[in-house]
């Protein structure tokens, strides 16, 4: 057996040693320790607190925004732009670079949060027997062998093995997820492998005491403990960079690579054609300031945090802005059953009871029916199951009407409500005089209440077994009859394989309350009056959240700490198995797995039964060593490692701790399966649209390089000035590009695969349509420079500036969808205004008088623009044929 020591090992079998070894082995006793002693082994173990990792400083963090690449390159452009006297742009350009560094510098800030929630979970005190006597100490002061006295009300200080416990629940929602408290043993436990949530006779350091009252030995203090073995895989745990951030990297190294390379031809082929050194100089430096996208990161922030704003309105609260983008490439979703797919809250499904198995609805009213007899029990069986599951039960009304107990008693009590048999007017006709409370040995509760001619009724309830092998008679529709024990207990298997928890209900009629009050006596010679079935159900909108997955080509995944029977069923329920070779794992084979021989069953695996929330971190790592994006719900602080290291760490809005919350980067304000898949559908869209805004911004640099470009070796001077290539980069590139955040998602968008995490951003054609578009812009504008080139250079430049610009227009309006022809589209109002805004001040430059030696312009007749608005449709209706040449041949492929 391992023992603790001073450099931190930790004993994970506290629950398999009975109190006489725990005490040998802590060198304690129940008196406590001495204060010498605990003083000695303070020194030993170090305090009884989280210890954190050094932290990054604030100013590094701050500086860290400015390593990523295409930041490099914005700022390399701004110095450019300074430097040949165009202060706008630089202005422009720092502003943007200032406004990213800040938002990354929050986000970063805001997830170093998480350790600091972990710490508040620690106790601030601690009841302990030292020198003999209880006394109170700071609960860092707490060392291995103290001896602690635990009450209801009282945050758990260490981890403790249990030596007394009186009635003692414990609340471990915050470390396992459990909602339920557990009622805790002292008894050792055989099984070494056991999770948390199943080692009953320990208490663990951060957990909650509700009931009842304890007594233990501390077994770990401070990292040594479960909490701090989850602080020490949480700061271990580093956020990956984000799809498009991966994306955005190499996609700036590019373009700074072809940039460069591209205005060196420029300069040097316009040297060779004869043109001014000083000119083609700034041409080439004006280019490279307007072939980079410095729009491109304002773009990415403000669609990110407009989707951010419409995901609040659909219960997602995002707390890391690149996560919205992170979820369209998301593969797999994993996520918690109780809560999520279902309702998180108790529900009766099926009744037996006089023989019949039924559903709930069918039951009759509560008093409808006949009674059979004059007897006691001439009610009808399922009238006196209904005043059972009303009576015998703890739940209660709170002041508003809602109901406050257990989760299964709450159930119950419903059901009574809804069929007539309301607690609080049968309390006042059959009071509660006595009752045997529930205990996890005999699995049973009893209730004792005045009946009918002065008789007393005792209603009990349990595990179905139980209260089967205590009846000696049943209550069915002719009267009472000889309990057939086999028959009922195949009905209970029967309700039970449907993946439903079983309760048992049965009642003894008394003509004086039994003296003594034992369990022995008041809980034997029964009359079975009925069994009960109960589960958390699906959600209404689980099934077809799931489907949608299945159609956007990602794999939902269920982890629950139910059954595996219970996780089938609602698996089965919602769609998330639904064929051949979709598998169901449980935590116990899990644990048995190493992380290589589980990464080859990983993507089988459709439900995780029986898992501990500390397994959901290999789980995660499994599949993305497979290639996958992953996204991970959790509520409880042993959820919060797997939430930081997910691709997307999906808190609880309603359950969750607020360690969970801050180690994860989305937060569900319901609690809700299906907003997960709307933010996947967000998330698709945004990035969609900032694709479409490489698409546009690049397409309209690769315009103004081939027009510049292939002019002077087709025996043509520069078509444009610097300052036209600036005007173009700062307005036409830059007002409805950022319109195009605001386009609304295609309507096939969650009918598609995810996006592969590695693919390039400029798959599926786009870089094959920055080119030939591109190609197609610099030809119109050449043409246009031909056919007007015998009028004055200022007056075909001007055509030529106005053709190159407008066409960019009639592209952006051509490109909002992939395949979609722009007649049938939706109004995107913020793109409309953006092109009408550009038009005028294009219209400005040409026809406001004090502009036209500004921008080297002269007026145009109302005939030339015609032609130039007429040359500068050629790009739309040329984007809008390749896009019907897509349609037809997807058609083709359907049929």
């Amino acid at each position: 057996m391992k023992t603790m020591s001073a450099k931190g090992k930790r004993s994970n079998n506290w629950h398999q040693l009975d109190s006489t070894e725990v005490l040998e082995k802590l060198q304690s006793s129940d008196m406590g320790l001495a204060s010498e002693e605990a003083r000695r082994r303070l020194e030993r173990y170090g305090p009884n607190e989280l210890v954190e990792k050094r932290r990054k400083s604030v100013w590094m963090m701050f500086l860290d925004q400015f390593k990523d690449f295409m930041i490099l390159v914005l700022i390399a452009a701004a110095v450019v732009a300074g430097v040949i006297g165009d202060p706008v742009d630089t202005i422009a350009i720092a502003v943007i670079v200032l406004l990213n560094a800040v938002l990354g510098f929050v986000q970063e800030y805001r997830a170093e949060k998480a350790m600091a929630a972990l710490k508040k979970l620690a106790a601030p005190s601690a009841t302990v027997i030292r020198d003999g006597r209880a006394e109170s100490i700071p609960a860092e002061r707490l060392v291995p062998g103290d001896v602690v006295i635990l009450e209801a009300g009282n945050v758990v200080p260490a981890d403790i093995r249990l030596m007394e416990a009186v009635q003692l629940r414990i609340d471990e929602a915050a470390l396992t997820g459990e909602s339920v408290p557990v009622e805790k043993c002292t008894a050792a436990l055989s099984e070494t492998e056991l999770s948390i949530g199943d080692r009953k006779n320990m208490a663990y350091k951060g957990t909650l005491v509700t009931y009842g009252r304890g007594r233990g030995l501390v077994a770990a203090t401070g990292m040594r403990t479960e909490l701090g073995r989850i602080a020490a895989l949480l700061q271990d745990q580093e956020e990956g960079r984000t799809p498009l951030q991966k994306r955005l990297t190499s996609f700036g190294q590019k373009l700074a690579y072809a940039v460069l390379a591209i205005c060196a031809i420029v300069f040097v082929a316009g040297l060779l054609r004869g043109e001014p050194p000083l000119l083609m100089l700034l041409t080439a430096i004006s280019l490279a300031v307007a072939a980079i996208p410095e729009a491109l990161p304002a773009v990415i922030t403000i669609s990110l945090a407009l989707g951010a704003k419409k995901l609040v309105k659909q219960q997602a609260l995002i707390r890391k802005l690149p996560a919205v983008e992170t979820l369209g490439s998301v593969t797999y979703i994993c996520s918690d059953k109780t809560g999520t797919l279902t309702l998180n809250r108790m529900t009766v499904e099926k009744v037996y009871t006089g023989g019949r198995l039924q559903l709930p609805e069918d039951l009759p009213p509560s008093g409808q029916e006949e009674a059979v007899d004059g007897s006691p029990f001439g009610r009808n069986p399922s009238n006196l199951l209904l005043h059972a599951l009303a009576l015998c039960n703890d739940a209660r009304l709170d002041a508003s009407g809602g109901v406050i107990g257990d989760p299964t008693e709450t159930a119950l009590f419903d059901l009574a409500r809804k069929k007539g048999c309301h607690r609080e007017r049968l309390d006042e006709k059959y009071p509660r005089l006595a009752e045997i409370p529930f205990d996890s040995d005999r699995k049973l509760m009893t209730t004792f209440h005045p009946w009918e001619n002065g008789l007393i009724v005792s209603f009990t309830k349990g595990a179905a077994e139980e209260i089967v092998e205590r009846s000696e008679k049943a209550l069915t529709h002719e009267g009472l009859e000889e309990v057939n024990r086999s028959k009922v207990l195949e009905t209970t298997e029967q309700i039970a394989g449907d993946g439903l928890r079983t309760l048992g209900f049965a009642m003894r009629v008394w003509e004086a309350l039994p003296d003594p009050l034992t369990s022995e006596q008041a809980e034997a010679g029964l009359v079975l009056i009925g069994i009960v079935g109960m589960m958390d159900p699906p959600r209404p909108e689980a099934a077809e959240s799931v489907a949608m997955c299945r159609s956007a080509g990602i794999r939902p995944v269920m982890i629950t700490g139910d059954h595996p029977l219970t996780a089938e069923v609602i698996a089965r329920r919602v769609g998330i198995i639904c064929g051949e070779g979709e598998a169901i794992m449980t935590g116990r084979e899990l644990a048995q797995l190493t992380l290589e021989e589980f990464e080859d069953k990983v993507e089988k695996i459709r439900v995780y039964a029986r898992v501990a929330p500390e397994q959901k971190l290999k789980i995660v790592k499994a599949l993305q060593d497979k290639g996958n994006f992953v996204a991970m719900t959790g509520d409880g602080v042993n959820d919060a490692p797997a939430l930081k290291r997910a691709d997307i760490g999906v808190a609880m809005g309603i359950t969750g701790t607020d360690v969970s919350k801050e180690a994860s980067h989305m937060i569900l304000l319901d609690d809700n399966f299906a907003t997960i898949v709307k933010a996947v559908r967000e998330g698709r869209r945004i990035f969609d649209n900032i694709r479409k805004f490489i698409k546009y911004t690049m397409t309209s640099n690769s315009g103004e390089i081939f027009t510049i470009f292939l002019a002077p070796f087709l025996g043509l001077p520069i078509p444009l000035l610097p300052i036209h290539i600036l005007w173009i980069n700062l307005v036409t590139d830059g007002i409805p590009g950022l319109a195009l955040a605001a386009e609304p998602g295609e309507r096939n968008i969650m009918s598609r695969p995810p996006r592969h995490p590695k693919e390039s951003i400029f798959a599926k054609g786009l870089g094959t349509h920055i080119m030939w578009v591109g190609l197609l812009m610099g030809a119109v504008s050449i043409l246009t420079q031909v056919l007007f080139i015998d009028s004055s250079q200022t007056h075909w430049q001007t055509m030529v500036f106005t053709v190159l610009c407008l066409s960019q227009m009639g592209h952006v309006l051509a490109i909002r969808s992939e395949q979609e022809s722009f007649f049938k589209q939706r109004t995107n109002k913020p793109l409309l205004g953006a092109i009408l805004m550009t038009f005028a001040l294009q219209m400005a430059t040409i026809y406001v008088p004090f502009l036209n030696p500004i921008f080297k312009t002269e007026p145009l007749t109302a005939g030339e623009l015609a032609v130039t608005i007429l040359l500068s449709t050629i790009v739309f209706l040329a984007v809008e044929l390749e896009k019907a040449i897509k349609r037809s041949k997807n058609s083709g492929l359907e049929a």
